[in-house]
């Protein structure tokens, strides 16, 4: 099967790393700053679907993504030993006009079409919803099952742990020695590279934000609500997100803009008023010029590949993401969809 090198431990990296290694590969992933050190360390994990309308190849590739997801990250869990905290708890939107519940019934019927029964999308009264709901201006929500929430460090870590066990290295310094199939899945610093190299914008990094707040709901479905991302934890933790900021003078530090994303989320579900900041986060997710990840050859070296783009469906597209990039890379068998090849951006 050969030697595959993957330089990038975030989710993408490790992804594609563990999809080799349970094919038999010979994996090494290498970082300069360690697992997860970049916005795939972040704290909110939300794995949801695009809108079930006007149907494509793309939607078609997140919805697989995200059905693989439960046996990838069980697996992951059962062959590392570590919890990902992933569950499929479904999630949960406020309706609040009534042009927005023409669009949720609308949905509903596309989504029985596309999702094969293997999700549901419903609109429900939000009294049906038990006690953990958000507030809707028509008394109504939508209901739907395929999303899923995750918790990114303990997930990567755990996808580190599972590389380990099947025989391949995880380690942390600089890409000097590439041996065999190269993989780079460097984020915002490769989109930066590209950038330089062809002298256009092919990628860049917008920084988002978000705060884990000390309320224990697990078990809970997640909850949309316009920009205001609410996820429950399974560790009784409640994580707020997040905001996007294309400028931007710090990587590292929140702002203004967070406290008003908790005061939205606090709008939304009053509960959490009273509930601690037990962490705020900021990151910069990488953000290719076509919106979509960028999978396939590398732009710069032919004989390589390249994993980058995952913003804010890094997570959710991670399950099908490794198993394409495995076909490619080992088996010579490319179906990646034309929107996610370097070409889109380029």
């Amino acid at each position: 099967m050969g030697d595959v090198t993957v330089v990038g431990a975030g989710v993408f990296g490790l992804a594609t790393a563990w999809a080799c290694a349970r094919r038999g590969a010979k994996v090494r992933v290498i970082d300069r700053t360690g697992i997860a050190a970049g916005c795939s360390g972040g704290v909110v994990g939300m794995l949801s679907p695009h809108a079930p309308e006007r149907w494509n190849e793309t939607k078609e590739f997140q919805f697989q993504s995200l059905i693989a997801a439960e046996s990838m990250w069980r697996e992951v869990e059962d062959t590392s030993g570590l919890l990902t905290g992933y569950d499929r708890v479904g999630r949960l939107q406020p309706i609040d006009t009534e042009r927005a519940l023409e669009l949720a019934r609308e949905r509903a019927v596309n989504a029985d079409e596309h999702w094969q029964g293997k999700a549901l999308w419903r609109v429900i009264a939000a009294k049906d919803a038990e006690d953990w709901c958000p507030k809707s201006e028509t008394g109504l929500v939508i209901h739907e099952t395929l999303s899923a929430r995750v918790h990114p460090r303990k997930a990567c870590l755990a996808l580190a742990e599972a590389i380990r066990r099947k025989g391949g290295v995880v380690e942390v310094g600089d890409a000097q020695t590439l041996e065999g199939k190269v993989i780079w899945a460097t984020g915002v610093a490769g989109l930066r590279e590209l950038s330089a190299h062809f002298g256009k914008t092919v990628g860049n990094g917008v920084k988002g934000q978000a705060a884990v707040l000390g309320l224990d709901a697990r078990g809970v479905p997640i909850t949309s609500a316009g920009d205001v991302l609410v996820v429950p934890h399974a560790d009784g933790t409640v994580a707020v997100g997040s905001t996007s900021e294309r400028e931007f003078s710090s990587e590292d530090q929140t702002d203004t803009q967070l406290d008003d994303l908790i005061a939205r989320a606090c709008d939304v579900f009053p509960m959490l008023a009273s509930a601690p900041i037990v962490e705020r986060w900021a990151g910069v997710r990488p953000r290719a010029k076509s919106r979509a990840p960028m999978l396939g050859v590398h732009p710069l070296n032919g004989d390589q590949y390249i994993a980058n783009g995952g913003f804010k469906i890094g997570f959710g597209m991670a399950p099908k993401v490794g198993e394409v990039m495995a076909d490619l890379v080992l088996e010579g068998i490319d179906t990646i969809p034309e929107r996610f090849r370097p070409e889109a951006s380029l």
